[in-house]
């Protein structure tokens, strides 16, 4: 069902998987607290699950993940044709990750300079939030391997091992977060769990805070809504006190987290705590003065405008998103924030049936960054509502923007 050529809608993969679990309409609707008239429109087409939290039920009562329903992955291709998932997986999970004692005299470890590595990570992460998800994907395999042996080797030097588990930290982190963005969630929950193991190990509470986040995105893109809040406001809570001496970094930590956990609130259908959580987030955001990118975290003011419409829109409030999302100055954050912006733009406008302006916004993220925008799951379901409504809506573009040709 997964995979490559899987042109399937949302509502056909629930069929598929309602069959193959035995389950007629009306059971499966009851199961979710749903119509069966509900949830035929929905495997014919005829209407569209807007809510991630009602998706996630379906997921649940079918017993598959958010991302089977989803269609996730597809292959990761550039306009080079890269595709190192595989790679990446096999790094991941090399058996002899699994235990040091038991591989011991195989891995070898080599003392390897941290000073270059670290600049290759935060390398990575430029083009991470330049958009360039081709030459991430590329990079990662190598750079997991690396962090690998860099930890093997710091077993006997405390010093060396914290500035080893802080890079490692950083590497699974862009994984899991790289990962979640092309529809591989499986794999970045691995990569943040990962991370968050070595955070520990590093002893810094910026590189344990930064690493939360890519447990956030992990947990939101299996769709474990309330867990992603439970992390991120854990992480933040932790991070407080340590932000005394007023250090930006660790504002821009803290921020963010609260931001992650607004959404993560929002898309399981609690008003009161995503605008709880967007408030920490302002305060902190108006406390730094700035849109800033400590981190690799694109947090000031303008990020929490552009969470607050993403949690608009997760909460159903679709036209205060079309009325404000055009409003918000987007050009000088990093191109991944940016593109993000547009999808969510162009969803708020699908479901309004503004198809044209919807084209046109995912048009113009395409153009920022073709691979955020081809290996979207909400673009491909947005590109497959509109073109039902019109199949010759925008001719060979539509096709060509998500792949659903």
């Amino acid at each position: 069902m997964r995979g490559a050529g899987d042109q399937l809608s949302i509502g056909e993969r629930i069929a598929f998987y309602r069959r193959r679990r035995g389950l007629s309409q009306a059971i499966l609707a009851d199961l979710v607290g749903r119509s069966e008239d509900w949830l035929s429109k929905i495997e014919r087409g005829e209407r569209d699950i807007r809510r991630l939290d009602v998706l996630a039920e379906v997921a649940k009562a079918l017993r598959v993940t958010l991302g089977d329903l989803l269609g996730e992955p597809v292959l990761m291709e550039d306009e080079e044709r890269h595709d190192d998932v595989p790679a990446i997986r096999d790094a991941l999970m090399a058996p002899s990750r699994l235990s040091r004692t038991l591989f011991a005299s195989a891995l070898a470890p080599e003392r390897i300079d941290p000073a270059p590595v670290a600049a290759l990570v935060e390398s990575a992460w430029l083009s991470y939030q330049g958009g360039d998800l081709g030459h991430v994907v590329q990079a990662l395999p190598g750079l997991i391997k690396t962090s690998q042996q860099m930890e093997a080797a710091g077993a006997d030097d405390p010093a060396y091992k914290r500035q080893a588990a802080s890079i490692s930290a950083r590497v699974h982190h862009l994984t899991a977060t790289a990962l979640s963005k092309i529809g591989e969630a499986d794999l970045s929950w691995i990569a943040a769990e990962r991370a968050m193991q070595a955070a520990d190990e590093a002893d810094d509470p910026l590189v344990l805070a930064s690493a939360a986040r890519s447990g956030t995105h992990a947990l939101l893109a299996v769709g474990r809504f309330e867990d992603a809040l439970e992390l991120g406001e854990a992480a933040a809570r932790w991070l407080e006190p340590k932000m005394a001496a007023g250090d930006p970094a660790a504002l821009s930590l803290y921020g963010m987290l609260y931001l992650r956990t607004a959404v993560a609130a929002a898309r399981h259908q609690d008003r009161a705590t995503s605008n709880d959580l967007l408030a920490h987030a302002t305060r902190a955001g108006e406390r730094l003065g700035v849109d800033a990118n400590y981190w690799q975290t694109g947090f000031g003011p303008s990020n929490v405008e552009l969470h607050r419409i993403s949690a608009a829109l997760d909460l159903g409030d679709v036209t205060r998103v079309i009325e404000h999302a055009p409003s918000v100055s987007v050009d000088h954050l990093p191109v991944e924030r940016q593109v993000t912006h547009l999808i969510d733009f162009a969803r708020a406008l699908s479901l309004t049936a503004k198809d044209d302006d919807a084209l046109q916004a995912l048009l113009t993220a395409e153009q920022k960054s073709p691979g955020i925008v081809r290996h979207s799951t909400v673009v491909r379901e947005v590109v497959r509502s509109m073109y039902r409504r019109a199949p010759g809506l925008g001719g060979p573009e539509v096709v060509g923007v998500a792949g659903v040709g």
